[in-house]
């Protein structure tokens, strides 16, 4: 029987005669437990069967979420390639606009010209802060979104500010027209607003409350109205009529 022969870091060789098991363990540990404990140089020592412990277990504060922590993983400081950056916790208050707006008609304007026939858009918008303060404007453009910025600007650049009283009621009743367009206002106590079409959109975008509106024309042209119902605010006075009434001298009784 040839001889058998374990190579590892030290060299072992077994007799031809037999196999003595106790010894080739014993040549087989001797051998590895040099190469495990002999670290390799410019390399750190590594230690066997080691439990790397947590968070929790070492106290670690810098974990995600945790106030104390000022690393990038902190909630509302920056974050590595972001930047500064909120969390879910920040509070985010979103400013709301002074004036609200609201869209009362939109038209498509075609215009046929050499090349064929292109079209725009008109559109007309309220805008209004309800406390008084309302407008109209027009705006046209290629596309909705430019023509809609142009007239909400339009309508602030053409503001009135209408009297009203310490309920938000207008004093008197009063009419407006304007092209065709005819309308008549005047207070209604405990009816809310009771109006129709575009002036609507100017009653409720001024803040007025209790009111009435009725067209006295048969117009359908909505800017129109809505302009009809500026020009009738407009005439408000900031007395009852029936204060701006001169009294009649009474006879005296005999």
């Amino acid at each position: 029987m040839p001889a058998k022969e374990i190579k590892l870091n030290n060299e072992v060789k077994v007799p031809a005669t037999g196999v003595d098991v106790e010894a080739v363990v014993g040549a087989i540990v001797e051998a590895v437990e040099p190469a495990v404990e002999a670290p390799v140089a410019g390399s750190p020592a590594v230690t066997a069967n080691k439990i790397t412990p947590g968070r929790k277990m070492r106290g670690d504060p810098a974990r995600r979420g945790s106030r104390s922590g000022s690393g990038p993983q902190n909630r509302g400081g920056s974050q590595g390639r972001g930047g500064p950056r909120g969390g879910r916790g920040d509070s985010r208050d979103r400013v709301k606009p002074e004036f609200d707006s609201k869209i009362i008609d939109i038209r498509r304007v075609t215009r046929v010209t050499s090349g064929g026939r292109r079209m725009n858009f008109s559109v007309a918008v309220v805008a209004g802060d309800h406390k008084g303060r309302v407008g109209v404007g027009l705006g046209k453009g290629g596309d909705t979104a430019g023509a809609v910025e142009k007239a909400t600007r339009e309508a602030k650049k053409h503001l009135i500010k209408v009297p009203l009283s310490a309920q938000m009621v207008i004093p008197h009743a009063v009419e407006g027209k304007y092209g065709s367009a005819i309308i008549k206002i005047f207070p209604a106590r405990g009816s809310g607003v009771v109006a129709g079409s575009s002036a609507r959109a100017v009653i409720e975008l001024a803040g007025i409350k209790d009111v009435c509106a009725k067209f006295l024309s048969g117009s359908k042209n909505r800017l129109n109205n809505a302009r009809a119902a500026i020009e009738a605010l407009k005439n408000l006075s900031k007395m009852p009529r029936s204060a701006l009434r001169p009294n009649k001298e009474q006879p005296e009784k005999i």
